[in-house]
């Protein structure tokens, strides 16, 4: 923590070095067409009116930097027209008819596949559910972070390719099986909310690998100026822009609510729902973040069975951990078995 730290202090200032005008006082500000300047840690990028400019701008930098001990990485930086696009922070930006376009870049992708590979390799002889608990934190934690570009397509491109990389496992675990029979065991309609029969999953479990094209895409609201949410002057415009957001639509309002009603803990284990939490939300809202960026497989549990005459309403419903769902019935089976 203590590196980024020191990194975004040693630059702080450098959009205004830029003549980023909405980083200037508005007594400096001119009505020329000034560079933007968007920054993240040590990346960065300029947008420039013209290619004369945008030297300008490097040369500006250039100067600007060497008081600190900074330099350019001529490999890495470069001056090119919006038409031909250009990569930043895993997306690909570039115009194309006219239009300004966000995509996940082809290395990003690349990365992505690079990464299920490796997991698909290494746990080649595990359990099938132990394989899906491993890769949904990554196809989540993936498509979530593009969901605000135009990532349609790469995830539906994405899809297939996770499929042809799931049978392939099967392929290499039982390779005098048909083709049939793998894909009546390893796929089918294993979501209870989607017609889907083409989805990986475990039938002893009931888990299932979650699909990229599941993400709805949200497209982002660009923040204004130089608004930053720790100026106090504008919690307003913070909060505005908070309630402008969605639940996400794969997990429900039903699901987030019992999630911050239970204080983010399953009842039965007494860990936290999601992974990582560590702390009670302040809101609803924060919890449907969380769900967001690091969801971890929940169930909802009947605290009176149906078969019993429980009803599905909220007060007798819980949000518990599938694992703990799946050794609480092993748990009621077991006894019934003892007192038959």
């Amino acid at each position: 923590l203590i590196s980024p730290l020191l990194l975004n202090i040693t630059l702080h200032g450098m959009g205004n070095a830029a003549g980023d005008i909405d980083r200037q006082p508005i007594w400096q500000k001119s009505a020329q067409v000034t560079p933007t300047f968007v920054r993240y840690a040590d990346d960065f990028v300029v947008m420039c009116a013209t290619e004369e400019q945008a030297y300008t701008v490097k040369q500006r930098l250039t100067e600007w930097l060497e008081p600190r001990g900074l330099a350019f990485n001529d490999e890495k930086t470069r001056v090119v027209h919006i038409d031909e696009g250009f990569d930043f922070l895993g997306f690909h930006v570039r115009r194309f008819e006219g239009k300004l376009l966000t995509k996940p870049s082809r290395e990003a992708v690349k990365r992505f596949k690079e990464r299920v590979t490796a997991i698909s390799k290494e746990m080649a002889t595990a359990k099938t559910a132990d394989v899906i608990r491993r890769l949904n934190p990554l196809i989540k934690g993936w498509s979530t972070y593009y969901r605000g570009a135009a990532a349609s397509k790469v995830f539906g491109d994405l899809d297939h390719w996770m499929y042809k990389r799931m049978f392939r496992w099967v392929k290499r675990r039982h390779p005098k099986k048909s083709t049939a029979w793998m894909r009546n065991n390893y796929f089918g309609a294993f979501h209870p909310h989607r017609r889907d029969n083409w989805v990986f999953g475990d039938k002893e479990t009931g888990a299932y690998l979650v699909k990229l094209s599941w993400t709805h895409i949200v497209r982002h609201t660009v923040v204004k100026g130089a608004a930053s949410p720790d100026d106090p002057s504008l919690v307003n415009y913070w909060a505005e822009r908070r309630n402008k957001r969605k639940h996400p639509e794969a997990h429900g309002r039903k699901v987030v609510g019992m999630a911050a009603q239970q204080k983010g803990l399953c009842p039965l284990c007494g860990t936290d729902l999601i992974a990582g939490a560590g702390y009670e939300p302040e809101s609803v809202r924060e919890w449907a973040d969380w769900f967001d960026a690091n969801f971890r497989r929940l169930h909802k549990h009947h605290l009176t069975y149906r078969s019993r005459g429980g009803s599905d309403q909220a007060n007798n419903l819980v949000l518990i951990h599938s694992d703990c769902h799946r050794k609480h019935h092993a748990s009621d089976y077991k006894e019934m078995q003892e007192i038959a």
